[in-house]
C-alpha cells in the first residue's frame, strides 16, 4: 500500500498540470450537468416492511385516486373576539377561501368546514382540509405559493388563518452559520501551518471535493429520486474529512522536508505514509454510511450512499491534487518549523529552544508515566456525560415540535384549542374484509371495538371504496400524536384487529402520520443493534489488518462507544431538557428524533476511526522502527496531536456551522456530531488511548502468529519505503 502511494505522489506531483487539468474537467462537468439537470425536488418517503406504510400500498390499490400518502394541509380558521365561524360574513371568506384552495393541478380535494361539520362546539374556530395528489416532499413551489396567497386573503378579510400539515415542509436553511464554521476551519489551518498558501491548499481541495459530490447530487437527483436535502449529510461531512485528510498529507509534507528530502520525494513519502492512514480512515467512514442501508429506509440509504461517495472523493484528491498542488506552490510552501513572510517569519525556523519537547510530548509524557489517573478520569467523565442518555425519549418531529413563531405551530395550537390535542394525530384504520363473509358486519365490528379503547374521543363512520370490500375508519385521540398515551392506542388497535382478524378473517392495519412515526422509531430501534454489529464488526477486521493487533482495534471500539454514549446525552440536555436550549437556538425541546442514535452511531464511528487511524498509525510507526511501547506513545503525540487537535477542531467548526438550520434535524446531527468529535478526539484519543497504550505496553501490539501469517501485509507505516532510493522510483515512474 505504501509503496504504490508513494508512487502516486510523485506521479501527480511531476504530471501535476494533467492532475489539476482532471479534477477541474470533472467539477466542471459535474456543475454542467447540475444546472441542466431538472429542480431537485424533496424525495419520496416510503419505510417498506412497517404496517403504516403496507396500509398506504393497500389504499392505493383499493382507492384508485385517493393518493393515500399525498400531503395534507389543514388552514385553520379563526373568528375576531365576540364572533363565530358561522356569521354570515366569515362563512363567505371561508368559503371563498375553499373555492381558491380547490385550483390546482396537484389538489385532490378540499373538505368545506361547514358541510364537514369541522367547526369547534363553540363556534370560534374551523378547519378546511386540503388533500394533494403527491406528497409533501414532492409538492411545486407553485402549489405551495398558492396555499399561502390563499390564507393571506382570509387573513386580509379578517379572519385569524394557519396553515398546518406537510404540505408547507421546505428545504431546511443552514444560515450564516456555516460559512463561520469555514472560517473558523481557515484560521486553524493557518495557524497550524504558519502559511497562508499551505492552510488554503485543504480548504481548496475541500471545495473541490464538496463541489463535484454535491453537483452531481444535484444532477442525478431527478433519475435516482435523491431530493434536495440529500445533499446536506454530504456536503457536512464531505467538507469535514475533506479539510482533515488533505490536512494530514500537508503536514507530513512539511515534516518530509524538515528532514531534508527534495519536494518531490517528500511528496511521495507523505502520500505514502499518512496517504496510506487517509485510505483507511476514509473506508471507516465508507463503512458506516454505506452501512445506514442496513435500516431499510431509502431515504436514510440515498443520505448515505451519497456521503460516502462524497467521502470517497475526497480520498482521491487528498491523495492526487494535494500532491499535484504541492507541485505548483514549490518553495512557497515550508518545512515544518518555518514560517511564510507573510506571517512574519521570514522562511527562517521560528525561535525555539533547543531539544524543548513540544506541547503533544508533554502531554504524552504526562499520560505514560500516570496512565491509571488519565483513563480514570477519562471515563468518569464521559460516563458522567452520558448520564442523560438513559433518559432518552425517541419521536419523530410533527408541528408541534416547530418555533411557535411557524404558521404550521400556530394552527396545531389552534387545533389542539378547538378540537383536542389528539386531533393534530387522527389515525387510520384500513379494514381489509376482502376475505370476510361479510364485509360490513366484519368493519361494523372493527368499529365497536375501537370505540372501547381507552383514550378514544371519536370514531367516524366507515367509508368502503367502491367495490364494498375495503373501509377506512378515522379514529381520533385523546392526547397529543407524540405522547406515550397515543402509541399505546395504535398497539392497542393492532392488537383488537389481530383479534378481530382471527373471527371474520379481516385484516386490520393503522397508519397515518403519527402510526407512520411510531413505526419508524421502532424500525430504527431494531436495527440499531444489527447495524452496529455489521459497521464495528467490519472496521475491526479492517483496523486488524491495518495495526496487526486485536487489542488496539478493541480498544478504539470501546473508546468509541463511551463518545458516542457521551455525545448523545448531550444531546438529551439540550434538545430534550432544554440545558443551553437558548444558546443553541432551539425553541421547542421534546423527545430527540428516532433516527439520531444510528445516524450517530455510523457517522461518529467512521470520523473516531480518522483519529484512531492518523495518530496510532504514528505510534505503531515508531514501534515498528525499534521503539519502546511507551517511547512509541510519546513519538506518536510529537508528530501528530497538532495536527490532530487542528483536525478535530476544523471538524467540530465545520458540524457546529449546520447549527444553525432551521431544519431541526439538521441542528441536532449538527450539534450531536460537533459535540462527539470533542470528546472523540480531546478526550477518548488524546487520552484514553495513550494511557490504555503505556498500561498495555508490548501487549497491545500482540497478534497471533497464525493470523499475521494470514493477515495482508498493507505496510501503512511506510516500512518499504525505507528500502527504496529515489533512482529506483524514477525508473519506475519512466515505464509509467
Amino acid at each position: 500500500m505504501a509503496t504504490f502511494l508513494y508512487r502516486l505522489g510523485r506521479l501527480a506531483f511531476r504530471r501535476r498540470h494533467f492532475v489539476a487539468l482532471i479534477w477541474v474537467a470533472l467539477l466542471t462537468l459535474a456543475g454542467v450537468g447540475a444546472a441542466s439537470a431538472p429542480a431537485a425536488g424533496n424525495s419520496s418517503f416510503s419505510v417498506p416492511g412497517t404496517e403504516a406504510q403496507k396500509a398506504f400500498d393497500l389504499l392505493e390499490q383499493r382507492f384508485p385516486g385517493m393518493s393515500a400518502d399525498g400531503a395534507t394541509a389543514r388552514v385553520v380558521f379563526k373568528a375576531p373576539g365576540g364572533e363565530k365561524m358561522t356569521d354570515p360574513d366569515n362563512k363567505a371568506t371561508v368559503e371563498k377561501t375553499v373555492e381558491e384552495l380547490s385550483d390546482g393541478s396537484e389538489v385532490a380535494s378540499v373538505a368545506d368546514p361547514y358541510a364537514g361539520k369541522a367547526v369547534s362546539k363553540d363556534g370560534t374556530i374551523a378547519y378546511a382540509s386540503v388533500k394533494y395528489k403527491v406528497s409533501g416532499m414532492e409538492l411545486e413551489d407553485a402549489t405551495k405559493d398558492a396555499l399561502k396567497e390563499s390564507a393571506q386573503h382570509a387573513r386580509d378579510a379578517g379572519l385569524t388563518v394557519e396553515v398546518g400539515g406537510d404540505a408547507l415542509s421546505a428545504v431546511p436553511e443552514t444560515g450564516a452559520t456555516e460559512v463561520i464554521g469555514i472560517a473558523i476551519a481557515a484560521v486553524v489551518l493557518v495557524i497550524t501551518f504558519g502559511s497562508l498558501l499551505a492552510a488554503g491548499l485543504p480548504l481548496l481541495t475541500a471545495l473541490i471535493g464538496v463541489g463535484i459530490g454535491v453537483s452531481a447530487i444535484t444532477a442525478l437527483a431527478d433519475p435516482l429520486d435523491l431530493g434536495s436535502t440529500t445533499s446536506t449529510l454530504a456536503t457536512m461531512i464531505g467538507l469535514a474529512v475533506g479539510i482533515d485528510y488533505a490536512l494530514f498529507i500537508v503536514s507530513r509534507y512539511r515534516a518530509e522536508l524538515a528532514e531534508g528530502r527534495d519536494r518531490e520525494e517528500a511528496v511521495g513519502r507523505a502520500v505514502g505514509t499518512a496517504g496510506s492512514a487517509v485510505v483507511f480512515a476514509g473506508l471507516t467512514v465508507v463503512i458506516a454510511l454505506v452501512g445506514l442501508s442496513v435500516v431499510n429506509i431509502p431515504m436514510l440509504t440515498k443520505m448515505g450512499v451519497a456521503a460516502a461517495g462524497t467521502v470517497a472523493i475526497a480520498v482521491l484528491i487528498a491523495l492526487t491534487m494535494i500532491p499535484a498542488l504541492l507541485g505548483f506552490a514549490g518553495r512557497k510552501v515550508k518545512p515544518a518549523g518555518q514560517k511564510n513572510k507573510l506571517l512574519g517569519g521570514g522562511g527562517r525556523k521560528a525561535p525555539t529552544a533547543a531539544g524543548k519537547p513540544n506541547t503533544g510530548t508533554r502531554w504524552a509524557s504526562f499520560v505514560v508515566r500516570r496512565p491509571v489517573a488519565v483513563l480514570l478520569l477519562g471515563v468518569v467523565g464521559l460516563g458522567a456525560a452520558a448520564v442523560p442518555a438513559a433518559s432518552l425519549e425517541l419521536g419523530l418531529p410533527d408541528d408541534g415540535s416547530q418555533p411557535t413563531s411557524t404558521t404550521q405551530r400556530r394552527a396545531y395550537d389552534l387545533l389542539s384549542e378547538g378540537f383536542g390535542p389528539g386531533f393534530n394525530g387522527p389515525l387510520l384504520v384500513v379494514v381489509d374484509a376482502q376475505r370476510a363473509d361479510d364485509p360490513k358486519a366484519a368493519v361494523a365490528d372493527v368499529s365497536e371495538e375501537i370505540k372501547g379503547l381507552k383514550d378514544v374521543t371519536t370514531v367516524t363512520p366507515a367509508a368502503f371504496n367502491k367495490a364494498g370490500d375495503t373501509a377506512t375508519i378515522t379514529v381520533i385521540p385523546g392526547s397529543k400524536p407524540s405522547s406515550t398515551t397515543t402509541e399505546d392506542l395504535v398497539h392497542g388497535i393492532r392488537d383488537a384487529g389481530a383479534g378481530i382478524g382471527a373471527r371474520t378473517d379481516a385484516q386490520v392495519l393503522v397508519t397515518g402520520s403519527t402510526a407512520m412515526n411510531i413505526d419508524v422509531s421502532q424500525k430504527l430501534n431494531d436495527a440499531l443493534v444489527p447495524y452496529l454489529v455489521l459497521v464495528v464488526g467490519l472496521a475491526f477486521l479492517l483496523l486488524i489488518v491495518v495495526f496487526r493487533s486485536i487489542l488496539v482495534p478493541l480498544k478504539a471500539a470501546l473508546g468509541f462507544l463511551l463518545s458516542v454514549m457521551a455525545a448523545l446525552g448531550a444531546v438529551v440536555a439540550v434538545f430534550q431538557w432544554g440545558w443551553l436550549a437558548d444558546l443553541m437556538g432551539v425553541e421547542e425541546t421534546g423527545p430527540v428524533m428516532s433516527m439520531m442514535p444510528i445516524f450517530m452511531v455510523g457517522v461518529v464511528f467512521g470520523l473516531a476511526m480518522d483519529y484512531e487511524v492518523f495518530l496510532v498509525t504514528r505510534m505503531r510507526e515508531a514501534f515498528v522502527h525499534g521503539e519502546k511501547p511507551g517511547q512509541a506513545v510519546v513519538t506518536g503525540f510529537q508528530h501528530g496531536a497538532r495536527v490532530v487537535t487542528a483536525a478535530a477542531v476544523i471538524m467540530m467548526a465545520v458540524f457546529a456551522g449546520f447549527i444553525g438550520s432551521s431544519e431541526s434535524m439538521v441542528k441536532m446531527i449538527g450539534f450531536g456530531l460537533a459535540v462527539a468529535v470533542f470528546f472523540d478526539a480531546f478526550i477518548v484519543r488524546m487520552a484514553i488511548v495513550p494511557a490504555v497504550l503505556a498500561l498495555l505496553g508490548r501487549r497491545a501490539w500482540w497478534l497471533p502468529k497464525w493470523l499475521d501469517r494470514a493477515l495482508p501485509n498493507v505496510d501503512v507505516e511506510g516500512e518499504g519505503l525505507r528500502t527504496r532510493s529515489g533512482a529506483e522510483e524514477d525508473r519506475e515512474l519512466v515505464r509509467v
